[in-house]
């Protein structure tokens, strides 16, 4: 479907002078080509002058049937016929002419002239470009430059070549040298002439690569990035030619192409075609094989050759036009470069293929994934057919008319990846096309566009209908077309005229679309065209945005008359606010583009919700779409808070509106200065109208707390237990917390604790952990943002480690675990050393009661484990204050545990000093934990061997067992010899030898007894051991 809108797209046209009858029109870099119906002479007139006066004038070697101009390199390539042979010339260096210079180089491909070029004068020079078949069609390269021939049954790629002046004249010193040393890539230029001669550089063609087609025969050729496009009557056929230094990939290509010539060999009949679409992988299954043959000397990169787009059309009547005049024209590859590219340095984000029937044309977009962008129904039949930036320009017998064209909607979305998302929109490429204003002419014939200049051709039709028709019928042929004799130049006293008509600048055209959209928006503000004519104008700033900053990034002189960019951006904006105004009121379908389009413009939530107001006595409430804005806005962690009054506005809208999402209202952080009494009156008529709910009796209690009420506060708080409060808490966890600043995503800066989060550290810290707890579970907070909560709270010291001790309690991540267990071992060695010391450490002794006590912690959390024997002889309970001794045994139990890393808190332990029996205990734990024994029994057995036996019963079990005679026994031996007061010593050795008489044979008892004349006294133990071992 087209749709139709009467806004004019053209300011003004003006009409050439020209002195002959034109045969053939083109135009490129600023300049209008007009060749005359003899075929033999070329005038240039200037588009961008004011009635465009012509710049020169050159003759040419034969009838020109074909010309193209080059914006790389500034050449002219034309085909020719003389004497019924036909020829391919190059024209460079041809603005020197309107300097009335006669001089005119002629030379063949790759042979450099050795006069003026070189000597230093300045020159036209005339390439003649040898082939071995007649060339039908050709087409330059808008991004290199290079040249593309179509020929009866093969397709010639040229690659464009700069010499500069310098490395000229060296090889014409040195013939031997190779013309590769002096021969690079010609990068963009507008041609302009050269500043010195010194800098004066030769352009030069290089043949590289020949396609050979089979069953094509090209009509029209395009060639853009690597991109190579052919049209034959019926048929389209898009290849992508990439530069490889592989040999394998042209090997296969040539494989697949010899099987497609053996099938082809084996057709002996022929089928009427039918309608054939194969895009991308699928073009490849074309029955049209492409063979590569490569001729470049000097270039040794192989080629690879991919099918990107195959359509074939089945002739049949298209609406008005016969079988014999359905065929396709104006094939057209156009590139677009997004304004982070470089157009000399980058490859174009985008290609897109248009050609066209008479009736319909399609477009196609070739890089990434190859669609149809749109198809445009014409209402007549269409004779040629233009793509530009912004609109595409087509011509009838008798009328110009632009269409709007999907390439910078394609190209938006290559530029920015945030579009598509909550932050950013841009209409779909696939958006239904509109036709504008029609602009009547007499007898068009061709047309070409330079920027905003469409230059028309147009000849009076002076053949009967007869005649017509027969001329019709032979257009497969030649297209000839039939052209009143010359006559005295005027406007009106021939039958040609070439019109050059100025399209108005893209602002201009979009403030009279903002118009045009007026008329649907009093009458149906919710009407289909107005959203799709808005979207028109969006895509048509979009395409200038993109336009000027290529022509800044390139240093276009024609950027400095274009419009004034904060204008642009203003327009930009405007045009937001407009797609979100239509999109707040639309259907549900297509509400979410609302809020990426009001945050494109800019715009205040104020200003928003003043937009979007029902006018008195509407039936109109306000739009699904205003609404999810709204929502979403109120969930943004923003620092932006409203004012009470458009505060209280929202409490109105959402109230009337969706009465469920008041709850998220009112924890939203920028919604801080509502009214608190008259939001508690629209909550308690909500809890009235839907029952009670945890969530809404925390919001209740909140607001409560604002007034100042706390017993009613409490009241509130006290309606649920302290789980399901919990529950709330998870539900709705900016009651608690809020995000500010836009930070998010672990950015703990940017969190910030509620009023209610301040009154619940101080009158219930235990709820407040369980709800961070929970909270962090559910993942709606992180660790630091957590942690940055009880430090804006002041309760780092106290219920930030409380919630470290909930989490190992209730986490089951181990890395987190890991964290935890070396943060809460930390703090316990803080607070042995802060009350060792007296001295103000971060997490010195808290000021009130853990609300774990290490006992509780043994028995709920699993990290904890159930102190060893021996530490209560080494650590007596009421030896030391109530909170030293808490975090003492909150320290051995996680060494007592499983969980804790010993390695990770050696360093740390080296602050606490053995001198005293606690600390001696944990460096104990920690050597023991360790593996070593031998030097723990010996340290124990030094400070406090009453724990010797507790220790061994303990820890010397099973593979350590052995322990008991090889280590302990002999020690105990040896220090109860040499002790004075030896009773603990000899108590402790009188255990052991209990345990060793029961662990050995006899005989190794025996081996164990010292000789030193003291045998009777194991003689009692020696004897138990015998019996014991005949007893078994």
């Amino acid at each position: 479907m087209v749709h139709v809108y009467n806004c004019h797209p053209f300011a003004s046209q003006q009409i050439v002078q020209v002195e002959q009858e034109p045969g053939l029109v083109c135009c490129g870099g600023g300049v209008l080509f007009v060749v005359a119906t003899g075929g033999c002479k070329v005038e240039a007139y200037s588009l961008e002058k004011e009635g465009c006066p012509l710049i020169c004038r050159f003759a040419t070697m034969g009838t020109v049937r074909s010309i193209q101009h080059s914006k790389i390199g500034d050449y002219l390539v034309t085909i020719e016929e003389k004497n019924s042979a036909t020829y391919l010339r190059a024209y460079t260096n041809w603005r020197y002419q309107a300097e009335e210079k006669a001089r005119v180089g002629v030379r063949l491909l790759g042979h450099l002239l050795r006069g003026a070029s070189v000597w230093g004068g300045v020159q036209m020079e005339i390439i003649e470009i040898p082939l071995s078949e007649r060339p039908v069609a050709v087409s330059c390269c808008s991004v290199t430059g290079d040249l593309l021939v179509g020929c009866q049954n093969t397709l010639v790629l040229f690659t464009l070549r700069r010499q500069n002046q310098q490395n000229l004249s060296q090889n014409q010193q040195n013939p031997q040298s190779p013309s590769s040393n002096t021969q690079q890539s010609c990068s963009q230029s507008q041609g302009q002439t050269a500043s010195s001669n010194s800098n004066l550089s030769v352009l030069d063609f290089e043949r590289s690569v020949i396609l050979h087609l089979h069953k094509i025969t090209p009509s029209q050729v395009a060639l853009c990035g690597g991109y190579v496009a052919v049209q034959a009557e019926l048929e389209v056929l898009v290849l992508k030619l990439e530069a490889t230094s592989e040999t394998k990939v042209a090997e296969e290509s040539s494989d697949t192409n010899k099987s497609a010539d053996y099938l082809e060999d084996d057709i002996d009949f022929l089928l009427i075609p039918r309608h054939v679409e194969l895009l991308g992988d699928r073009a490849k299954d074309c029955d049209i094989p492409v063979s590569i043959e490569k001729t470049g000397l000097e270039d040794r990169e192989q080629y690879a050759l991919s099918y990107v787009l195959f359509r074939r059309f089945s002739p049949e009547f298209f609406q008005g036009c016969s079988v014999e005049e359905t065929h396709l024209h104006s094939l057209q590859l156009y590139p677009l470069f997004t304004s982070n590219q470089s157009a000399t340095l980058d490859e174009p984000a985008c290609v897109f293929c248009f050609f066209s029937l008479p009736n319909t044309g399609y477009l196609y977009n070739l890089k990434g994934e190859v669609e149809l962008l749109s198809a445009y129904q014409y209402p007549e039949k269409v004779l040629e057919a233009v793509l530009t930036d912004h609109l595409l320009h087509v011509i009838t017998k008798n009328a110009l008319q632009c269409f709007t064209v999907r390439c910078s909607a394609v190209a938006a979305r290559i530029e920015d990846p945030y579009i598509d998302t909550t932050m950013k929109a841009c209409p779909p490429s696939n958006l239904e096309v509109c036709a504008l204003r029609m602009q009547l002419f007499i007898g068009l014939r061709s047309v070409c566009v330079y920027g905003r200049h469409v230059i028309l051709l147009s000849t009076a039709d002076t053949e009967t209908p007869e005649e017509t028709e027969r001329s019709t019928q032979r257009r497969g042929l030649s297209r000839k077309w039939t052209i009143s004799a010359p006559k005295e130049t005027s406007t009106a006293g021939h039958g040609w005229n070439i019109y050059v008509v100025d399209t108005v600048s893209p602002l201009t055209l979009y403030q009279e679309m903002v118009e045009y959209s007026q008329r649907y928006a009093e009458t149906n503000p919710q009407a289909q065209s107005l959203r799709h004519l808005l979207s028109e104008a969006h895509l048509l700033l979009l395409a200038s945005v993109l336009q000027k900053s290529r022509q800044q990034q390139n240093h276009d002189p024609a950027a400095s008359v274009q419009t004034d960019g904060q204008e642009l951006e203003e327009a930009v904006r405007q045009n937001c606010a407009q797609l979100g105004d239509c999109f707040s009121r639309g259907s549900q379908k297509d509400c979410h583009l609302t809020l990426p389009y009001y945050r494109m413009s800019g715009l205040s939530v104020t200003k928003v919700i003043s937009r979007n107001r029902p006018l008195p006595g509407s039936p109109h409430s306000y739009g699904p779409g205003f609404l999810f804005y709204l929502r979403h806005y109120l969930l943004e962690e923003t620092e932006q808070n409203l004012s009470q009054e458009t505060a209280d506005e929202v409490i109105d809208i959402f109230s009337q509106s969706e009465p469920s999402q008041l709850i998220s209202v009112c924890a939203s952080a920028c919604m801080i200065n509502i009214s608190p009494d008259r939001t508690l009156r629209i909550l308690q008529h909500l809890e009235d109208t839907t029952g009670v709910s945890v969530p809404l009796t925390i919001t209740m209690a909140t607001l409560m707390l604002r007034l100042g009420d706390l017993p009613q506060y409490t009241q509130l708080m006290e309606r649920h237990a302290e789980m399901l409060l919990v529950y709330g808490f998870i539900e709705e966890p900016r009651l608690l917390l809020l995000h500010v600043g836009g930070g998010g995503g672990g950015q703990h800066a940017h969190i910030r604790p509620t009023a209610l989060a301040h009154q619940l550290a101080k009158s219930q810290p235990g709820l407040l952990v369980a709800a961070m707890v929970a909270l962090h579970e559910n993942n709606k907070v992180l660790l630091e943002q957590a942690d940055h909560a009880f430090k804006e709270l002041g309760c780092e010291n106290c219920l930030q480690v409380d919630f470290w001790e909930a989490m190992l309690m209730a986490s089951s991540q181990d890395a987190i675990i890991q964290e935890l267990l070396f943060r809460v071992a930390s703090v316990y060695i803080d607070r042995l050393t802060n009350s060792e010391t007296h001295t103000n450490l971060p997490h010195a002794a808290p000021k009130r009661k853990p609300l774990k006590s290490a006992d509780d912690l043994i028995n709920s959390c699993s990290h904890y484990g159930a102190l060893y024997p021996w530490l209560t002889v080494l650590s007596p309970a009421h030896t030391t204050s109530s909170q030293h001794q808490e975090a003492l045994h909150k320290l051995q139990s996680l060494l007592c545990g499983p969980s804790l890393s010993v390695g990770s808190v050696v360093p740390l332990l080296e602050r606490l000093s053995e001198e005293t029996l606690w600390g001696f205990s944990l460096h104990l734990l920690c050597a023991t934990r360790r593996g070593q024994y031998d030097s723990s029994i010996e340290k124990l057995l030094d400070r406090c061997p009453q724990a010797i036996i507790a220790f061994a019963n303990h820890q010397l079990q099973d593979k350590n067992m052995v322990l008991w005679w090889q280590k302990l026994l002999p020690e105990l031996c040896n220090r109860t010899r040499a002790a004075a007061d030896n009773s603990i010593l000899l108590a402790a050795l009188k255990e052991t030898l209990v345990v060793v008489a029961m662990e050995m044979s006899p005989t190794e008892f025996l081996e164990l007894i010292p000789d030193d004349g003291t045998a009777s006294y194991f003689l009692p133990h020696l004897l138990t051991c015998s019996q014991r071992h005949l007893m078994t």
